[in-house]
């Protein structure tokens, strides 16, 4: 895969919660257009917190976060969170209003698109995914791979540049899980992921990160990081069973 400009730029951020231990010591990484990126690492690692500063849900103590050269701060969030995505782990926090088609359409109506475009925007995005079908349900009615699916259309709407995702397989079962994974291998936007499933990180992406104790530890291509198992055992991590997808993730053209 050919990847091009750096897109998403982390430049020695520091971060720390109140009352607890630095979340993030330092942290440095380029994410170009077109990458597909997995940030991995045991609970704790800081993983969640270093996703939250790409789109200035958070803002570091130190250091900067550029997005296409732009500084991620509160008078750029908005620009920075239209061209970054964020799909939470919890789809709870993305799914809260009566119909699914209702909180798909909430983001282009919030930017000022009239209701027949924000829902005709919305009702294509759900097509996109397959889910159109579910358009107006209630998000507690949902599969919890519909669920995922329907989180992930919240943020699609918006046509983001980057898709940001924090743990999207987990808690599903397999079916759900290749659902999600296959949508995935599809898209074109650049794409950062952080997970606990390795499988689905290989079936998704080229290169690693690994965090731990806030720290880079790792940063090159993934299949060398599938096969360095004391490294993984070290940090946390287990490769995939043998039984288990995995291998260079495909993209359509």
């Amino acid at each position: 895969m050919s990847v091009g400009r750096p897109l998403v730029e982390v430049r020695g951020i520091r971060y720390g919660y109140p009352g607890g231990a630095a979340a993030l010591q330092g942290v440095s990484l380029q994410v170009s257009a077109g990458e597909r990126l997995a940030v991995l690492g045991p609970n704790g690692a800081g993983k969640s917190t270093l996703l939250l500063h790409l789109n200035g849900l958070l803002l570091p103590a130190q250091g900067s976060v550029l997005v296409d050269g732009i500084v991620v701060s509160e008078a750029t969030a908005r620009e920075t969170r239209r061209r970054v995505g964020f799909v939470f782990q919890n789809p709870d926090d993305q799914l809260f209003l009566p119909t699914l088609l209702e909180d798909v359409a909430f983001a282009p109506l919030n930017d000022g698109q009239p209701g027949p475009a924000a829902e005709a925007r919305a009702r294509a995005t759900l097509r996109e995914l397959g889910i159109e079908h579910a358009a107006d349900r209630a998000a507690h009615h949902l599969s919890g791979g519909e669920r995922r699916l329907a989180a992930l259309a919240t943020v699609l709407v918006s046509r983001p540049d980057v898709l940001v995702l924090d743990e999207p397989t987990d808690a599903l079962d397999a079916r759900g899980r290749r659902r999600v994974v296959d949508l995935l291998r599809g898209r074109p936007e650049t794409l950062v992921v952080a997970t606990h499933d390795l499988a689905a990180a290989a079936a998704l992406c080229e290169r690693a990160v690994v965090l731990d104790e806030g720290v880079v530890v790792w940063d090159a291509p993934l299949d060398r990081l599938l096969a360095a198992h004391p490294f993984l055992e070290r940090h946390g991590l287990m490769a995939p069973l043998p039984d288990q997808p995995s291998g260079a993730p495909k993209r359509q053209a």
